[in-house]
């Protein structure tokens, strides 16, 4: 754990902490409870005056790997450090201890597959007749389902006379087997060899034997254990399940690969992307930024392999109807680790791979970087707007390399939009410094980041009301609420949570000519092997769920409008009133009214929502219910429904409708009306 004071702020670990005391966690839902408004209250959607128009990109998701949210979750491989590249080059593989077993193991690194992936595994059998076995553990075991297609495949030299076979077993926690496969017919070259593993049972606890038979040496590398079933099912494809989820929440826009981990601890581990593209077989494994970041939970075998690397982050974003947003280191390492910077003679590397990106992702096929991507399997573009120049740097260092991202971008792609940063937290010195910068510099968009108590955000929704409407526009990139403290293991998924952001989340939309883009954080988690809590989904090795605070991110994706209404209670603009939390909007494409109505206190509250400025409104209306009287309450992988969303219509005249908001609950109404 590093923790340090800043000029009387408090910083942990990457994330400012917002100070509020922990005595008062909740406290703002404890004052509100009880307070009801009488039932003559009636709430006025504007519809014929409205305002500024919603982004597309209003609500996206942000993924980063941390909680093995890629190797081991997303990127579903199932062998564990697979190339031999890790540290410990024999981590995850351990010598199976049989009588009888006579050989050595021997981790190489002469004559390797390539130059990324040097080192190698030879095993040698001395006896005739005779096998060595190995076992490998997987992220946290292994996940199968019964009679599921999974593909094993290495690749294998066999140096030397005699003939060798590689058999695998699959085996579940009693060590019973599940399926078997054997590879023959090795040579003295590198090949990839592969077979079909159909597991006999449903397993979330597996391990992968392998078992090499044959007197002589036998060569491995990138042993690989892979689902057919992926996301559109393809090879070296992502984890179905995951997908969908984020599928499902209709996002607008996939930032990528990080936060933290493009930074690196030091700039010789940051992320590049140029490393992350091309075969799998010669994609550099590299150390995680998050392996031993906590004290609390050290995770010293989480390295990343990039066998989901940029190409498949982009195709991602395609897939789920989202804007890519990648974001790009500018020569500073993680400042709350070493703080190195690379000298600012040196910039021109980091520019150069921003604008060999956007040739990536934009570039013809008959482009150098274009036609990587086209050889990869996509001719066209792929449509790239928008880059962030690095994630929660802060100083004059960092405006200082920021300029030379605008001046290179923007000379030769002016519609590229940068992500700026505002720094780690969403006040104080460094925060007001970079803002006065970046508002001189008319920067296109700024990145705020806060992670606090529930409370912070019930009293912060009006954060953007008073923002400079003519000034850069808004990302609040990275926000959670902490029902604890900040990278506090005891933080929990839980409705107090996530009904402090769903309120929160009003005024991001009422303001929605400064905020363009927001996104909660972390995205992902596994149930076994997670450094952060909380987290917006988590997983094991075959199932997952979403949190609390995914259906309040899915009620505000999913029940988007074009443009922002005007929302009046009993006459009066202000917002919110005794723990009603509101905002509105117009859908012109399917010409609906959206009203989002948070209701944060312990009793229900009667009102009546009346529309103004159009002909008439349906009889009937949608409405989505999220609620829970125990703020407390969380799902689980055995009950991933506890708290979900439950619709229900209301019926009304053509002006309105009579409502009773339950105690809290966000509640979503659609309702379509004629101009």
């Amino acid at each position: 754990m590093k923790v340090s004071n800043i000029k009387g702020v408090p910083w942990y670990g990457g994330t400012v902490l917002v100070v509020v005391a922990a005595a008062a966690a909740g406290s703002v839902f404890l004052q509100l409870a009880g307070q009801v408004s009488s039932a003559g209250d009636v709430l006025t959607v504007q519809a014929g005056k409205p305002g500024a128009a919603i982004s597309p990109t209003m609500f996206g998701i942000f993924f980063e790997d941390i909680n093995f949210a890629a190797d081991g979750g997303l990127y579903p491989e199932r062998v564990k450090n697979r190339s031999f590249e890790f540290g410990e080059p024999l981590a995850a593989w351990a010598r199976l201890d049989r009588t009888g077993d006579r050989g050595e193991l021997d981790v190489r690194s002469d004559g390797g597959l390539n130059a990324n992936n040097p080192h190698y595994l030879r095993v040698r059998v001395y006896d005739e007749g005779a096998s060595m076995g190995l076992v490998n553990e997987g992220f946290r075991s292994m996940g199968f389902q019964s009679g599921a297609e999974y593909v094993f495949s290495a690749y294998v030299r066999s140096p030397g006379n005699g003939s060798r076979r590689l058999r695998a077993l699959l085996v579940n926690e009693r060590k019973t087997p599940l399926a078997e496969a054997t590879l023959t017919g090795f040579t003295g070259k590198w090949s990839k060899y592969e077979a079909v593993l159909r597991p006999s049972a449903t397993t979330s606890r597996a391990l992968l034997n392998l078992f090499i038979e044959g007197k002589g040496d036998l060569d491995l590398d990138m042993v690989s254990l892979y689902p057919r079933d992926t996301w559109k099912n393809r090879p070296n494809g992502l984890r179905r399940d995951l997908v969908q989820l984020l599928a499902d929440l209709h996002p607008g826009f996939v930032r990528f690969p990080g936060g933290c981990i493009v930074e690196g601890r030091r700039l010789d581990l940051r992320y590049q992307w140029k490393k992350t593209i091309g075969d799998i077989s010669e994609r550099r494994t590299l150390i995680n930024r998050w392996n031993n970041e906590f004290n609390q939970k050290p995770a010293p075998d989480y390295y990343q392999s990039f066998g989901l690397g940029f190409f498949e982050y982009f195709q991602l974003a395609e897939d789920i109807g989202a804007e890519p947003l990648p974001i790009m280191n500018c020569g500073m390492a993680c400042q709350f680790n070493s703080s190195e910077t690379a000298a600012v003679d040196r910039i021109d590397e980091y520019v150069h791979d921003a604008l060999d990106l956007i040739e990536f992702a934009n570039g013809p096929a008959g482009s150098h970087w274009g036609g990587l991507r086209a050889r990869m399997g996509h001719p066209a573009p792929f449509n790239l707007k928008m880059i962030g120049v690095g994630n929660e740097q802060w100083g004059p260092q960092y405006l200082e390399r920021y300029r030379r991202f605008v001046s290179a971008i923007k000379s030769r792609h002016p519609n590229i939009a940068l992500v700026a940063s505002s720094g780690p937290g969403p006040d104080g010195k460094l925060f007001e410094f970079l803002w006065s910068n970046l508002r001189e510099l008319k920067a296109d968009v700024v990145d705020e980041h806060y992670y606090a108590l529930p409370s912070w955000f019930l009293q912060n929704a009006g954060r953007y009301d008073k923002y400079d409407r003519n000034g850069p526009k808004v990302f609040a990139g990275e926000y959670a609420a902490q029902t604890v403290g900040v990278a506090r293991t005891e933080n929990r998924n839980n409705w107090e949570s996530a009904l402090s952001e769903a309120a929160y989340m009003t005024g991001l939309e009422r303001n929605a000519d400064v905020v363009r883009m927001a996104s909660y954080a972390p995205l992902f988690a596994h149930v076994d092997a997670w450094q952060w809590t909380p987290n917006e989904i988590w997983f094991d090795n075959l199932r997952s769920y979403g949190t609390p605070n995914y259906y309040v991110q899915k009620l505000y994706s999913t029940n988007q409008g074009t443009h922002v209404l005007p929302l009046m209670r009993n006459g009066s603009a202000r917002n919110p009133v005794n723990g009603i939390y509101t905002s509105a909007s117009l859908d012109r494409n399917t010409r609906e009214v959206i009203v989002k109505l948070i209701n944060v206190t312990d009793a229900p509250r009667p009102l009546r929502l009346d529309v103004s400025g159009v002909r008439s409104i349906g009889v009937q209306a949608k409405l989505t219910v999220l609620a829970s009287n125990d703020l407390k309450v969380e799902n689980s992988l055995d009950a991933p429904a506890r708290i979900a969303p439950v619709e229900r219509t209301v019926t009304g005249s053509g002006s309105g409708f009579p409502l009773t908001l339950d105690p809290r609950s966000m509640t979503v109404l659609r309702a379509p009306y004629v101009q």
